[in-house]
């Protein structure tokens, strides 16, 4: 028996709202940069990525997965990406999201497969995640998809010549237009330090960057000598078909090992190119964003209705090779990633989406039961035809009918014994 508690008379309070516990509002808006994507674009997603991975397969590369989250010097790449590209993490230890995988891919590929012979022909496909400014202020978080290949332990300018016929093997896959004016801008370090050669070293940071950001009137007001301060001049307007800037250059400079790699390398690609329609165009002040090249670098650029849109870009990265400790003989890197998302949108508002099979509805009368629905549905998979089944039954064929043009024009199998 237990022990009867007295009861303990309370005097009863008003109602009151504010005393009341509120469980909190969740945000409904994405973080600033992220997106949702809708059922078709995150199909065509998967459909572009399965195209890209059919034709790495076929030039012999394996897929990898590296990590999303990483260690940040990893991400920074010895200094190659800068800490305010980084999303960084709470943690214990420094940590980020990736905002490439190049150097995620080197570092696995010069530790867990470091003893896989060489060549080493990798791929991978994934999410990757890029902090800037937002206009409004605070941190925006980019994000988007990618896929791409790497190639390790194979020295210039052999590795060049496979990966930018990789690169137009893939760009036969994804069926770019005349409208998008697909071109492949090429740059090399080593032609923009030949550009600085001639510089004295206290001048050549400013140089360099009045270069690459194509200011002229910031390299008009640099102290330099008239007669180099005017062949700089002539040279930032350096660009176009890589046999008229490797003419001009050889003008300047006089023959150079170099010039013959890439001359040789343009030999090889403009047979592909022209297939595809892709321009070539070679441009020594060329750098791309992050300081993670060290040898070509290279952008394929597509038109829109608003403005060009880099749709690939890669080059050579012996230096972050070495930094991740390959072995000497070994340090060899290079590789390129597509977005897909841009990719997505690019094709999307070039042609009306392709003609496929209407998505079915199974749907049954008052007279047949779900049992015979689910069957009918079963047969619909094994024809390959996507089917969905509504589990309750409808008086009448017309209400089926307005159910499956509700939920988004579904062609109606009726079942009505």
């Amino acid at each position: 028996l237990y022990p009867v508690m007295p009861s303990v008379h309370r005097r009863s309070r008003p109602w009151d709202p504010e005393a009341t516990p509120r469980i909190p509002e969740m945000a409904l808006q994405p973080a600033a940069g992220a997106r949702d994507l809708n059922p078709r674009q995150v199909e065509s997603n998967r459909a572009l990525s399965e195209r890209l991975a059919s034709v790495f397969r076929l030039w012999g590369y394996d897929e990898v997965s590296p990590p999303r989250v990483e260690r940040l010097d990893t991400l920074m790449a010895g200094g190659a990406i800068a800490s305010e590209d980084v999303v960084r993490l709470v943690a214990d230890e420094p940590l980020g999201l990736r905002p490439e995988m190049t150097a995620s891919i080197a570092r696995a590929a010069c530790t867990r497969l470091a003893s896989r012979p060489r060549p080493l022909r990798l791929w991978a496909s994934g999410t990757v995640f890029q902090s800037r400014a937002a206009d409004e202020g605070g941190q925006c978080i980019e994000e988007n998809l990618q896929c791409g290949v790497e190639l390790f332990g194979v020295a210039p300018i052999e590795a060049e010549m496979e990966l930018l016929s990789l690169l137009m093997a893939a760009v036969e896959r994804l069926d770019f237009q005349a409208q998008h004016q697909p071109r492949l801008l090429m740059g090399h370090t080593g032609l923009m330090d030949l550009l600085l050669s001639p510089v004295p070293p206290v001048l050549r940071d400013a140089v360099r960057a009045a270069l690459i950001q194509y200011d002229r009137l910031g390299l008009e007001t640099i102290e330099l000598e008239e007669g180099l301060r005017a062949t700089l001049l002539s040279l930032l307007d350096c660009r176009g078909t890589p046999n008229e800037v490797l003419e001009r250059l050889s003008s300047c400079f006089g023959a150079q090992a170099l010039f013959d790699d890439l001359h040789r390398l343009c030999r090889q690609l403009q047979g592909p190119a022209a297939a595809q329609g892709v321009r070539l165009q070679l441009d020594p002040t060329f750098q791309p964003r992050f300081e993670l090249y060290t040898g070509l670098v290279f952008q394929l650029v597509c038109d829109t209705h608003s403005a060009p849109v880099v749709v690939a870009r890669g080059g050579r990265y012996d230096d972050l090779v070495r930094r991740c400790g390959a072995q000497p003989g070994q340090d060899f890197g290079a590789g390129f990633s597509l977005a897909i998302d841009p990719i997505r949108e690019l094709l999307s508002d070039a042609s009306s989406n392709p003609t496929v099979a209407p998505q079915l509805m199974v749907a049954f009368s008052e007279r047949s039961t779900l049992e015979a629905a689910l069957e009918r549905q079963r047969w619909w998979h094994q024809q390959g035809r996507s089917a969905v089944i509504e589990l309750h039954p409808f008086s009448t064929r017309s209400l089926a009918e307005q159910q499956a043009t509700d939920q988004g024009g579904f062609q109606l199998d009726w079942i009505d014994p």
